[in-house]
């Protein structure tokens, strides 16, 4: 394992003070939240470099998910729920909608088969080896993926590029939080929006079952969001939030949301 960098400041406030939570702090790895904004996040993450390898996220979702069995006790109804307001891990048709069928890029695309035609895929991801993966698909589609950290291969496309930003599953990763909101609000139309969904660290199930939440994930979780940490998070950033899992949320696993520039001058 590579060595993990020093302590680090709230991702996004800056703030330097943090309460710790030896509940969810299994050595090495400090889970705290900031006194200033209340955000919770993982104090020492990795570096980057050992991201890419070591704790790749293909790696450590297998890990997670045998350790856990795939679910926690409030899944089986939740999915139920979601299922029954159109609420599936499928959103295709969402992402047409609010994207125009334009140029949409996601960040931390995985494979990269998520974002389809008529629509126009582009990506950012760090794990080595599903970044080939994904500039192989993106390419054949007439995109392409850039291999790195969406903090700072963001800002290697232009701005305004694209009609839509996914972040699916992955802000909770991004240990420069603000510096990739900003670069998506660099390189997003005036006319766009992105998609942002991670872990609800307010749900009911966190709360229940604490330490064995399947929201937990170490070291590859260094973010974790309530709706409100998240809102604030985003309007730093220049961004409105409109709430998607409106029904569900409260005992959903996940926060799901629809972020929109704010006019100048205009805070959310």
């Amino acid at each position: 394992m590579k060595d993990t960098v020093s302590l680090r400041n709230c991702p996004t406030c800056d703030g330097t003070n943090a309460v710790p939570i030896a509940a969810y702090s299994p050595d090495p790895w400090q889970i705290v939240t900031c006194d200033n904004c209340e955000l919770t996040y993982l104090r020492n993450p990795p570096a980057y470099e050992a991201l890419e390898e070591d704790f790749a996220w293909e790696k450590t979702y297998v890990k997670k998910k045998k350790a856990s069995k795939g679910s926690t006790p409030l899944s089986p109804a939740i999915r139920r729920i979601r299922t029954a307001f159109g609420m599936t891990r499928d959103k295709t048709s969402s992402f047409r909608r609010w994207f125009n069928d334009g140029h949409v890029l996601d960040i931390g695309c995985g494979a990269g088969d998520r974002i389809t035609a008529p629509m126009t895929p582009y990506g950012i991801e760090l794990s080595t080896a599903l970044h080939a993966h994904a500039d192989k698909v993106m390419r054949a589609a007439g995109g392409y993926c850039l291999h790195g950290a969406g903090a700072e291969a963001i800002h290697d496309f232009e701005p305004e590029q694209f009609d839509g930003i996914v972040m699916f599953s992955y802000l909770e990763h991004e240990t420069d939080v603000m510096g990739v909101l900003r670069g998506a609000h660099r390189a997003l139309k005036h006319t766009g929006a992105v998609f942002v969904r991670v872990p609800n660290y307010g749900s009911v199930n966190r709360k229940v079952i604490g330490p064995k939440w399947c929201g937990f994930r170490y070291p590859d979780h260094v973010n974790y969001f309530t709706l409100e940490t998240l809102r604030d998070t985003v309007a730093r950033a220049g961004f409105g939030t409109t709430l998607i899992n409106k029904v569900t949320r409260p005992v959903d696993d996940n926060i799901s949301v629809l972020l929109r520039k704010l006019p100048t001058g205009v805070s959310a």
